[in-house]
């Protein structure tokens, strides 16, 4: 799936959690309504099997509870998407990812294929289970990690054994690191530990510019790779340097004329807003420009990153530029000349902030927006639940206003056709929904400090509600504003009245 991440270190962010967040996007042409779950141990398989890939694969006895945002129709199978365990460690799966020919010439992705005949016929071919891809990952793997390291050293164990049918970037969270995988071919895999005072923008390109084999195969400070990696590299003339140090967007990347339009520009435009003056990022003289190969896979932010911060980021549609599909001024042909990371098929932004300063059992926030990023608001939920409200929960595939996604669906679409008519009534809400219910969850924190509940879970999926319960309002009341806008600006409507 097309995606955003945006990784940002302890020291990096404006509390001292880590932050991790991304949009999950469709597919062109489809919308894929989400839902928000938990997943209790009696509800885990044990034996898991594959919808796209029909790979069967045997899982632990000893799952932990968790989160996550899979699909509310399920003919594709689960797609987490991301979440939470009980031990406070978060995953997100996955950022798709883009490779070159060479990659998959030496090592292949494990694809399915289907049987074709029956056996003892001429020309029958076996059937053939693929590897792991986005919809198995967070399922088997986040229920069983203790740590951020402990999600990159399962799944790269699992990427190993079974392979992959596609390239795809994760990110795994504890409340001290973060580490990014990224896939290579069918088989092998890197890690990076992200650097505490850095963020991390990602959009879909292998993006490690980086990596350091001595670590990854001695103390594992900052890198840790498939075991055969290097060898794997060397084989196959992979690596392109001049001077040894392997840059794995050159090895492994790709940088075609699509990622100058549908990635890089996605890159500039965010690190051109956390460091707008660290670098010249337009004009003829620029660093970096869109179209540019060699953007940083992480910088240091002139400031440090807020919540808000990365849902305005993750909302982004070239503001400020030429390239705003909904701008007015500027050269018209540049307009809707790059993706933007806003995009009409977002299907959910995740954000998990896991907070070293709070006790174990309200230490991690998910904070979440379903729909189109450009109109809808992030709202925080705690994760140390057994169940989560219906607004989020009970998504299914038909429209309705009973559930936030497909709410925010409809704003999105009869606010697009009406952006400035609109947008005031969009920035009000997004505004008012993220600070009332952001106040639900400061006072929640407050009086579980000055006084422990007996139920934990109880008491913060009573909170969650509240939180939902103000969302809906909100959401509702932006629903009503933004069809009247749009009522009164159809094109059959005539000034003369009736009466």
């Amino acid at each position: 799936m097309a995606c955003t991440t945006i990784l940002v270190g302890k020291n990096a962010s404006y509390d001292g959690s880590t932050l991790v967040a991304r949009n999950e996007d469709s597919p062109s042409g489809q919308f894929t309504p989400k839902k928000f779950v938990v997943v209790k141990p009696d509800e885990q398989p044990r034996k898991y099997k594959s919808v796209i890939s029909k790979v069967e694969i045997d899982l632990p006895d000893n799952p932990m509870r968790y989160t996550c945002m899979p699909n509310a129709v399920k003919d594709e199978g689960v797609w987490g998407a991301f979440g939470v365990n009980e031990k406070n460690v978060s995953m997100t799966a996955t950022e798709t990812l883009t490779t070159n020919e060479r990659v998959l010439a030496a090592d292949p992705l494990v694809e399915y294929v289907k049987a074709v005949g029956k056996p003892g016929e001429d020309g029958y071919v076996e059937e053939a289970f693929g590897g792991i891809g986005e919809e198995d990952m967070v399922t088997i793997t986040l229920p069983y990690i203790n740590s951020a390291r402990e999600g990159a050293e399962r799944l790269g164990a699992l990427l190993e054994k079974y392979g992959t049918y596609e390239m795809n970037g994760i990110a795994f969270q504890d409340e001290n690191e973060i580490w990014w995988l990224e896939t290579i071919g069918g088989h092998n895999w890197m890690a990076r530990r992200v650097p505490d005072d850095h963020y991390v923008i990602m959009p879909n390109q292998l993006g490690l510019d980086h990596f350091d084999f001595e670590d990854a195969y001695g103390e594992q400070k900052e890198f840790m790779c498939s075991k055969d990696l290097k060898d794997f590299t060397e084989k196959y003339h992979l690596d392109l340097s001049l001077d040894g140090n392997i840059n794995p967007r050159d090895a492994y990347g790709s940088h075609s004329d699509a990622d100058h339009t549908y990635n890089t520009p996605r890159a500039w435009i965010l690190m051109r807003y956390f460091n707008p003056n660290s670098y010249y990022w337009d004009g003829i003289d620029a660093d970096f420009r869109p179209e540019s190969d060699d953007i940083p896979w992480m910088l240091i932010p002139e400031k440090k990153i807020t919540v808000e911060d990365i849902k305005y980021a993750l909302s982004h549609h070239y503001q400020g530029t030429d390239y705003d599909c909904y701008g007015k001024h500027g050269d018209e042909r540049q307009r809707n000349k790059f993706r933007p990371i806003g995009i009409n098929r977002n299907n959910v932004m995740g954000l998990v902030q896991i907070r070293p300063y709070m006790p174990d059992e309200i230490k991690s926030v998910e904070w979440l927006s379903l729909g189109c990023n450009v109109f809808n608001a992030v709202v925080p939920f705690y994760s140390n639940v057994n169940d989560t409200p219906a607004y989020l929960k009970n998504t299914t595939g038909e429209p309705t206003t009973d559930d936030f996604y497909w709410t925010n669906r409809i704003v999105a679409a009869l606010a697009d056709a009406h952006y400035a008519d609109t947008s005031s009534h969009i920035e009000r809400y997004q505004q008012k929904a993220g600070s009332v219910t952001a106040r639900i969850l400061t006072e929640t924190d407050e009086a579980f400090l000055e006084n422990k509940p007996a139920d934990v879970q109880e008491f913060l999926e009573k909170a969650n509600q509240k939180i939902a319960d103000k969302l809906k309002v909100e959401t509702d009341d932006l629903l009503a504003k933004v069809l009247y806008t749009a009522s009164c600006k159809m094109k059959n409507g005539f000034a003369r009245s009736d009466a």
